[in-house]
Protein backbone atom coordinates (compact mmCIF):
# COMPACT_ATOMS: atom_id res chain seq x y z
CA UNK A 1 0.00 0.00 0.00
CA UNK A 2 2.89 1.81 0.69
CA UNK A 3 4.86 1.83 -2.60
CA UNK A 4 0.86 2.51 -4.21
CA UNK A 5 0.69 5.88 -2.55
CA UNK A 6 4.53 7.11 -3.13
CA UNK A 7 4.07 5.84 -6.48
CA UNK A 8 1.19 8.56 -7.28
CA UNK A 9 2.45 11.73 -8.81
CA UNK A 10 -0.07 13.66 -7.59
CA UNK A 11 -1.96 13.86 -4.79
CA UNK A 12 -3.70 15.88 -1.94
CA UNK A 13 -5.23 14.54 1.07
CA UNK A 14 -7.76 16.38 3.69
CA UNK A 15 -7.23 15.48 7.10
CA UNK A 16 -9.54 16.42 9.71
CA UNK A 17 -8.05 15.33 13.27
CA UNK A 18 -10.19 16.87 15.92
CA UNK A 19 -9.13 21.00 15.88
CA UNK A 20 -6.52 20.13 13.17
CA UNK A 21 -6.95 20.42 9.17
CA UNK A 22 -4.31 19.22 7.13
CA UNK A 23 -3.66 19.77 4.00
CA UNK A 24 -0.90 17.29 2.28
CA UNK A 25 0.79 17.21 -1.25
CA UNK A 26 2.64 14.41 -2.37
CA UNK A 27 4.79 14.32 -5.17
CA UNK A 28 6.91 10.97 -4.59
CA UNK A 29 8.51 11.02 -1.38
CA UNK A 30 8.09 15.04 -0.88
CA UNK A 31 5.35 17.14 1.11
CA UNK A 32 3.60 20.21 2.22
CA UNK A 33 1.56 21.12 5.16
CA UNK A 34 -1.02 24.20 5.17
CA UNK A 35 -2.50 23.61 8.39
CA UNK A 36 -5.22 24.62 11.52
CA UNK A 37 -3.38 25.01 14.56
CA UNK A 38 -4.71 23.10 17.37
CA UNK A 39 -5.67 26.53 19.26
CA UNK A 40 -7.25 27.49 16.75
CA UNK A 41 -10.77 27.17 15.55
CA UNK A 42 -11.62 25.23 12.52
CA UNK A 43 -12.20 27.46 9.19
CA UNK A 44 -15.95 27.89 8.02
CA UNK A 45 -15.89 27.29 4.27
CA UNK A 46 -19.01 28.54 3.25
CA UNK A 47 -22.05 26.24 1.16
CA UNK A 48 -21.12 25.75 -2.33
CA UNK A 49 -17.47 27.08 -1.62
CA UNK A 50 -15.86 23.95 0.28
CA UNK A 51 -12.58 23.23 0.01
CA UNK A 52 -11.16 20.61 -2.69
CA UNK A 53 -7.76 20.35 -4.27
CA UNK A 54 -8.92 21.50 -8.29
CA UNK A 55 -10.21 24.66 -6.13
CA UNK A 56 -7.40 25.79 -4.13
CA UNK A 57 -5.13 25.29 -7.00
CA UNK A 58 -7.43 27.76 -9.47
CA UNK A 59 -7.67 29.78 -6.47
CA UNK A 60 -3.81 29.90 -6.29
CA UNK A 61 -3.30 30.34 -9.98
CA UNK A 62 -5.36 33.28 -10.34
CA UNK A 63 -3.77 34.97 -7.34
CA UNK A 64 -0.26 35.23 -8.75
CA UNK A 65 -1.55 35.78 -12.01
CA UNK A 66 -1.31 39.42 -13.16
CA UNK A 67 -4.50 38.78 -15.98
CA UNK A 68 -6.87 40.27 -13.47
CA UNK A 69 -5.47 43.70 -13.96
CA UNK A 70 -6.92 45.96 -17.00
CA UNK A 71 -3.10 46.43 -18.23
CA UNK A 72 -1.75 42.61 -17.25
CA UNK A 73 0.75 44.27 -14.85
CA UNK A 74 -0.30 43.66 -11.27
CA UNK A 75 -1.63 40.59 -9.56
CA UNK A 76 -2.87 39.70 -5.73
CA UNK A 77 0.11 38.92 -4.92
CA UNK A 78 1.68 42.87 -6.19
CA UNK A 79 0.41 43.69 -3.35
CA UNK A 80 -0.22 40.54 -0.78
CA UNK A 81 3.51 39.20 -0.91
CA UNK A 82 3.45 35.36 0.78
CA UNK A 83 7.25 36.44 2.56
CA UNK A 84 5.69 39.68 4.40
CA UNK A 85 2.64 37.58 5.56
CA UNK A 86 1.05 38.35 2.35
CA UNK A 87 1.27 41.75 3.10
CA UNK A 88 3.18 45.02 1.54
CA UNK A 89 6.41 46.92 2.49
CA UNK A 90 5.26 49.97 1.04
CA UNK A 91 2.72 52.48 2.17
CA UNK A 92 0.82 52.46 -0.66
CA UNK A 93 1.00 49.92 -3.47
CA UNK A 94 0.65 50.86 -6.42
CA UNK A 95 -1.99 50.04 -9.06
CA UNK A 96 -1.78 49.70 -13.01
CA UNK A 97 0.10 52.66 -14.81
CA UNK A 98 1.61 53.19 -11.05
CA UNK A 99 -1.73 54.91 -9.78
CA UNK A 100 -1.37 55.72 -6.68
CA UNK A 101 -2.86 53.44 -3.76
CA UNK A 102 -4.86 55.17 -0.99
CA UNK A 103 -3.97 52.81 1.72
CA UNK A 104 -1.73 50.28 3.31
CA UNK A 105 -2.12 46.71 2.08
CA UNK A 106 -3.18 44.49 5.53
CA UNK A 107 -1.91 40.94 5.67
CA UNK A 108 -4.08 38.07 4.50
CA UNK A 109 -2.49 35.72 7.06
CA UNK A 110 -6.19 34.06 8.73
CA UNK A 111 -8.06 36.66 6.68
CA UNK A 112 -10.81 33.51 6.83
CA UNK A 113 -11.40 34.62 10.51
CA UNK A 114 -11.89 37.45 9.64
CA UNK A 115 -15.58 38.53 9.85
CA UNK A 116 -15.95 41.43 7.61
CA UNK A 117 -13.28 42.84 5.14
CA UNK A 118 -11.73 46.30 4.39
CA UNK A 119 -10.51 49.16 7.33
CA UNK A 120 -13.87 50.15 7.63
CA UNK A 121 -15.80 46.28 7.48
CA UNK A 122 -18.10 46.93 4.89
CA UNK A 123 -17.51 43.67 2.94
CA UNK A 124 -18.99 40.79 4.48
CA UNK A 125 -17.30 38.02 2.69
CA UNK A 126 -14.11 37.05 0.91
CA UNK A 127 -16.27 36.18 -2.45
CA UNK A 128 -17.25 39.82 -2.59
CA UNK A 129 -13.77 41.19 -1.17
CA UNK A 130 -12.21 39.52 -4.63
CA UNK A 131 -14.41 42.23 -6.76
CA UNK A 132 -13.21 45.10 -4.51
CA UNK A 133 -9.32 45.42 -6.14
CA UNK A 134 -10.56 44.23 -9.47
CA UNK A 135 -12.44 47.30 -9.61
CA UNK A 136 -10.95 50.12 -7.83
CA UNK A 137 -9.35 51.99 -10.51
CA UNK A 138 -6.51 52.86 -8.59
CA UNK A 139 -5.91 48.82 -8.42
CA UNK A 140 -6.54 46.19 -11.20
CA UNK A 141 -9.40 48.88 -13.20
CA UNK A 142 -10.67 45.64 -14.41
CA UNK A 143 -14.00 44.29 -15.02
CA UNK A 144 -14.20 40.61 -14.00
CA UNK A 145 -17.27 40.22 -16.74
CA UNK A 146 -13.92 41.00 -18.91
CA UNK A 147 -11.22 38.97 -16.98
CA UNK A 148 -13.73 35.66 -17.82
CA UNK A 149 -13.93 36.55 -21.51
CA UNK A 150 -10.04 36.64 -21.38
CA UNK A 151 -9.74 33.26 -19.07
CA UNK A 152 -12.01 31.29 -21.82
CA UNK A 153 -9.38 31.61 -24.78
CA UNK A 154 -6.89 30.11 -22.02
CA UNK A 155 -7.85 25.96 -22.00
CA UNK A 156 -5.77 25.50 -18.77
CA UNK A 157 -8.14 27.91 -16.88
CA UNK A 158 -11.26 26.18 -18.63
CA UNK A 159 -9.79 22.90 -17.49
CA UNK A 160 -9.31 23.72 -14.48
CA UNK A 161 -12.84 25.86 -13.67
CA UNK A 162 -14.80 22.81 -15.01
CA UNK A 163 -12.63 20.76 -12.99
CA UNK A 164 -13.46 22.92 -9.70
CA UNK A 165 -16.81 24.41 -10.34
CA UNK A 166 -17.98 22.28 -13.54
CA UNK A 167 -18.46 26.06 -15.10
CA UNK A 168 -16.75 28.01 -17.33
CA UNK A 169 -14.06 30.40 -15.41
CA UNK A 170 -16.66 32.94 -15.30
CA UNK A 171 -17.10 35.58 -11.66
CA UNK A 172 -18.85 32.85 -9.69
CA UNK A 173 -15.49 31.14 -10.53
CA UNK A 174 -13.16 33.86 -10.15
CA UNK A 175 -14.34 35.14 -6.85
CA UNK A 176 -15.27 31.62 -5.26
CA UNK A 177 -11.47 30.00 -6.28
CA UNK A 178 -9.36 32.81 -4.87
CA UNK A 179 -11.40 33.26 -1.84
CA UNK A 180 -10.83 29.64 -1.23
CA UNK A 181 -7.01 30.28 -1.61
CA UNK A 182 -7.33 32.86 0.67
CA UNK A 183 -8.95 31.21 3.60
CA UNK A 184 -5.87 28.42 3.35
CA UNK A 185 -3.63 31.41 4.52
CA UNK A 186 -3.40 30.04 8.13
CA UNK A 187 -0.69 31.11 10.31
CA UNK A 188 -0.38 29.66 14.16
CA UNK A 189 2.93 28.66 14.54
CA UNK A 190 5.07 31.42 15.92
CA UNK A 191 7.58 31.28 18.80
CA UNK A 192 4.64 32.42 20.91
CA UNK A 193 2.37 29.56 19.87
CA UNK A 194 4.66 26.86 20.40
CA UNK A 195 4.87 28.52 23.99
CA UNK A 196 1.41 28.21 24.54
CA UNK A 197 1.14 24.90 23.31
CA UNK A 198 3.90 23.77 25.49
CA UNK A 199 6.65 23.26 22.89
CA UNK A 200 9.14 26.01 23.52
CA UNK A 201 9.52 28.31 26.28
CA UNK A 202 10.10 31.98 26.39
CA UNK A 203 13.21 34.06 27.71
CA UNK A 204 13.00 36.24 30.30
CA UNK A 205 12.66 39.79 28.07
CA UNK A 206 9.60 37.57 25.96
CA UNK A 207 8.43 36.67 28.91
CA UNK A 208 8.28 40.27 30.70
CA UNK A 209 7.49 41.98 27.41
CA UNK A 210 4.11 39.50 27.52
CA UNK A 211 2.83 40.23 30.77
CA UNK A 212 3.19 43.62 30.03
CA UNK A 213 0.80 43.08 27.18
CA UNK A 214 -1.78 41.56 28.37
CA UNK A 215 -1.25 43.65 31.61
CA UNK A 216 -4.15 46.35 33.02
CA UNK A 217 -1.82 48.87 32.69
CA UNK A 218 -1.23 49.16 29.35
CA UNK A 219 -3.94 47.37 27.95
CA UNK A 220 -3.19 46.25 24.69
CA UNK A 221 -5.66 42.86 24.80
CA UNK A 222 -8.13 44.73 25.38
CA UNK A 223 -8.12 45.51 21.44
CA UNK A 224 -5.70 42.72 20.39
CA UNK A 225 -6.73 39.82 21.83
CA UNK A 226 -7.87 36.28 21.25
CA UNK A 227 -6.06 33.57 18.73
CA UNK A 228 -5.51 36.15 15.87
CA UNK A 229 -4.74 38.72 18.47
CA UNK A 230 -7.54 41.47 17.19
CA UNK A 231 -11.23 42.12 18.00
CA UNK A 232 -11.93 43.21 14.91
CA UNK A 233 -13.49 46.37 16.34
CA UNK A 234 -13.22 49.77 14.74
CA UNK A 235 -10.99 52.48 17.02
CA UNK A 236 -8.82 55.57 16.48
CA UNK A 237 -5.66 55.07 17.99
CA UNK A 238 -5.19 59.12 17.83
CA UNK A 239 -2.78 59.10 14.85
CA UNK A 240 -3.83 62.51 14.05
CA UNK A 241 -6.14 65.63 14.62
CA UNK A 242 -7.05 65.70 11.47
CA UNK A 243 -7.78 62.47 8.82
CA UNK A 244 -6.96 62.70 5.21
CA UNK A 245 -9.07 58.89 5.11
CA UNK A 246 -12.33 58.92 6.80
CA UNK A 247 -11.94 55.49 7.37
CA UNK A 248 -15.87 53.71 8.72
CA UNK A 249 -17.27 56.77 8.34
CA UNK A 250 -17.06 55.82 4.60
CA UNK A 251 -19.25 52.86 4.89
CA UNK A 252 -21.67 53.93 7.85
CA UNK A 253 -21.83 57.53 7.01
CA UNK A 254 -22.28 57.86 10.74
CA UNK A 255 -20.17 60.56 12.52
CA UNK A 256 -18.61 58.98 15.48
CA UNK A 257 -16.98 56.62 13.23
CA UNK A 258 -14.77 59.30 11.25
CA UNK A 259 -11.43 58.13 11.36
CA UNK A 260 -12.25 54.82 12.86
CA UNK A 261 -10.59 51.44 11.22
CA UNK A 262 -10.51 48.14 12.26
CA UNK A 263 -8.47 46.65 14.59
CA UNK A 264 -5.45 45.02 12.58
CA UNK A 265 -3.82 41.34 13.43
CA UNK A 266 -0.14 41.71 15.32
CA UNK A 267 0.54 38.22 13.93
CA UNK A 268 3.70 38.22 11.91
CA UNK A 269 3.68 42.22 12.99
CA UNK A 270 7.73 41.49 12.48
CA UNK A 271 7.88 41.49 8.21
CA UNK A 272 4.19 43.84 8.11
CA UNK A 273 6.49 46.95 8.23
CA UNK A 274 5.14 49.75 7.27
CA UNK A 275 2.32 50.25 10.22
CA UNK A 276 -1.30 52.08 10.48
CA UNK A 277 -3.71 52.64 7.80
CA UNK A 278 -1.79 54.90 6.01
CA UNK A 279 2.02 53.28 6.17
CA UNK A 280 2.88 56.58 8.43
CA UNK A 281 4.97 54.58 10.57
CA UNK A 282 8.16 52.91 9.68
CA UNK A 283 9.25 50.52 12.45
CA UNK A 284 7.88 48.35 15.32
CA UNK A 285 9.59 50.69 18.32
CA UNK A 286 7.97 53.59 16.69
CA UNK A 287 4.67 52.39 17.03
CA UNK A 288 5.59 51.49 20.07
CA UNK A 289 6.54 55.08 21.38
CA UNK A 290 2.68 56.21 19.70
CA UNK A 291 0.93 54.15 21.80
CA UNK A 292 3.55 54.86 25.14
CA UNK A 293 2.53 59.21 24.15
CA UNK A 294 -0.92 58.72 24.23
CA UNK A 295 -1.55 59.68 20.63
CA UNK A 296 -3.43 62.78 19.56
CA UNK A 297 -6.70 64.30 21.11
CA UNK A 298 -8.89 63.09 18.23
CA UNK A 299 -12.68 63.59 18.66
CA UNK A 300 -13.31 59.79 18.17
CA UNK A 301 -10.14 58.81 19.90
CA UNK A 302 -10.68 55.50 22.07
CA UNK A 303 -10.83 55.90 25.50
CA UNK A 304 -8.40 53.34 25.89
CA UNK A 305 -5.41 54.85 24.54
CA UNK A 306 -3.54 57.34 27.28
CA UNK A 307 -0.23 58.14 27.92
CA UNK A 308 1.75 54.79 29.05
CA UNK A 309 4.84 56.02 30.90
CA UNK A 310 6.74 53.30 29.70
CA UNK A 311 10.78 52.84 30.81
CA UNK A 312 13.35 52.17 28.42
CA UNK A 313 13.10 48.54 29.55
CA UNK A 314 9.47 48.06 29.29
CA UNK A 315 9.42 49.28 25.58
CA UNK A 316 12.08 46.79 25.00
CA UNK A 317 10.81 43.72 26.58
CA UNK A 318 7.04 44.68 24.54
CA UNK A 319 8.99 44.96 21.15
CA UNK A 320 10.74 41.75 22.25
CA UNK A 321 7.46 39.70 22.86
CA UNK A 322 5.99 40.72 19.43
CA UNK A 323 8.94 39.65 17.76
CA UNK A 324 7.37 36.23 19.06
CA UNK A 325 4.66 36.83 16.61
CA UNK A 326 6.32 36.16 13.95
CA UNK A 327 5.56 32.73 12.31
CA UNK A 328 8.83 32.07 10.26
CA UNK A 329 7.20 28.87 9.02
CA UNK A 330 4.20 30.48 7.39
CA UNK A 331 6.19 32.96 5.50
CA UNK A 332 8.63 30.64 4.33
CA UNK A 333 5.88 28.00 3.10
CA UNK A 334 6.38 27.68 -0.71
CA UNK A 335 3.27 25.48 -0.95
CA UNK A 336 1.41 28.87 -0.76
CA UNK A 337 3.77 30.57 -3.38
CA UNK A 338 3.42 30.00 -7.36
Amino acid sequence: MKKILLSLNYLIILVVLGACSVFIKLEGEKYSITKIPTHFPLVNHPEGNEFTQARWELGKKLFYDNILSLDSSISCASCHLPELAFSDNRAFSPGIKNRPGKRNAPSLANVAYHPYLLREGGVPTLEMQVLVPIQEENEFNHNIVDIGKLLEKDSSYVKMAMEAYNRAPDYYVITRSISLFERTLISGNSKYDKYVNKKEKLNTQEKKGMELFFSDKLKCSSCHNGFNFTNYSFENNGLYLSYADDGRFRFSKDSNDIALFKVPTLRNIEVTTPYMHDGSIKTLKQVIEHYDSGGKSHVNKSSLILPLGLSQDEKDYLHTFLLTLTDNEFIQNSYLRP
